[in-house]
């Protein structure tokens, strides 16, 4: 059987040690056709001896395991007004972060040109070289064409419309860049950190706008597009109010922060955005936690869709409003039990988001890594690694 390096690999992802015996017995491979394979991941720093089996009698076998450190990735979370840029081994295991206070309305050259010199500290304070980065992930706050990482008409983003964000940075720091739009990095972030036995996932971010990442089957489901998730834009019925996009009764323009701060002044209450909703709720006002309840009602009619299609495990809330989940929660609870199907909702969880505001900059480290470690990419690099001889960075050994 012809096996690829990458797969040997793939079985030392899991972080156990693991004999030249053991792996043929998992590979079905030679002994001898083994060890050449390990010995490629030797040569270029992926694989490390980590001591000896126990002896059965006579000399112990050698163990080999993944060594995370031996590359590094990037992930970065550029939001309406910050960005994050994050330092990680390949295991996702982060080391440094830099963040900044950044009005994406800057432009794409501001904000990525903050970006490159943040990649470039941050690899530096750590002594490593910028050729030991092997993929940056991305996230950014509006549509993105999947197949060219560009975002597409933004509407908080000026100047970004159809910008070449991949291009941009992969002529500047060397290495592949993946580029998604926030809430998809999100799911992934908050699939791999707090759910990661769960396969089907739906995160729903709501903000200034709505917007859902899809995990099923354990795979991010994008579109044909890209656009696969954009709630916002969905019509809640019996709704007549006037969207941004041009269309009316969107669930964006009825149940989304502006949207809600918008009722609650029409009831005297004097809140000029989201953050002020969030702050009543925690203080107990009444009238904020109706109008976010009916908010959770108008979502719950858009999810009990969702949930009825791709049957999900877990809603995770998150988002700027995810900070009045206790009302909003009640109000999607209460519609999506009702008009989802019964096995649908059987063992449904709906639960607040777990990564305090981290799951865009995880999630974007984990779109690096699963670029970095896959097998195309390993199957081309391995090779000319090996044959040209570049140093391998053992210091680096965990």
């Amino acid at each position: 059987m012809l096996m690829r390096t990458s797969e040997i690999f793939d079985l030392l992802r899991d972080g156990r040690g693991r004999t030249r015996s053991e792996l043929s017995r998992e590979s079905g491979l030679a002994r001898s056709s083994v060890a050449l394979h390990i010995e490629t991941l030797i040569q270029v720093g992926y694989v490390t001896p980590v001591g000896d089996a126990a002896s059965t009698g006579g000399r112990p076998a050698s163990l080999f395991a993944f060594n995370p450190g031996a590359r590094l990735v990037i992930g970065v979370d550029v939001g309406a007004t910050h960005v994050i840029v994050e330092l990680a081994d390949l295991s996702g295991e982060g080391i440094a972060a830099s963040r900044a206070d950044i009005d994406v309305a800057e432009g794409p050259e501001a904000v990525l040109g903050w970006v490159e010199q943040a990649i470039r500290g941050l690899v530096g304070q750590q002594d490593r070289a910028l050729e030991d980065v092997v993929a940056v992930g991305i996230g950014l706050p509006g549509p993105v064409e999947h197949a060219t990482g560009m975002p597409i008409s933004p509407p908080i983003m000026p100047g970004w419309h159809r910008f070449d964000v991949a291009g941009w940075l992969r002529q500047r720091l060397g290495c592949p860049v993946l580029v998604d739009n926030d809430v998809n990095i999100m799911a992934l972030g908050e699939q791999r950190t707090a759910w990661p036995d769960t396969d089907d996932l739906v995160l729903v971010k709501i903000a200034t706008g709505i917007g859902a990442g899809i995990i099923s089957g354990g795979r991010l489901q994008r579109g044909a597009r890209g656009t696969a998730g954009d709630l916002g834009h969905v019509r809640v019925p019996g709704s007549s109010a006037p969207c941004r996009c041009g269309n009316e009764g969107c669930l964006e323009a009825v149940a989304a922060g502006p949207a809600i701060a918008a009722k609650l002044r029409a009831l005297g209450v004097e809140v000029s955005g989201t953050a002020d909703v969030v702050a009543l709720a925690a203080q107990g006002s009444v009238d904020a936690a109706q109008v976010l309840r009916a908010a959770g009602r108008d979502i719950g009619e858009v999810l009990a869709t969702v949930v009825n299609l791709v049957n999900p495990s877990v809603i995770v809330v998150a988002g700027r409003l995810a900070g009045a989940a206790k009302e909003l929660h009640a109000g999607i609870s209460e519609v999506v039990y009702r008009r989802s199907l019964p096995l649908a909702t059987e063992h449904l969880q709906i639960a607040a988001s777990a990564t305090k505001g981290d799951a865009g900059v995880r999630g974007a480290v984990v779109l690096a890594i699963e670029h970095a470690l896959s097998p195309e990419v390993l199957d081309a690099e391995l090779p000319s690694r090996s044959r040209s001889g570049q140093p391998v960075v053992m210091r680096y050994t965990s």
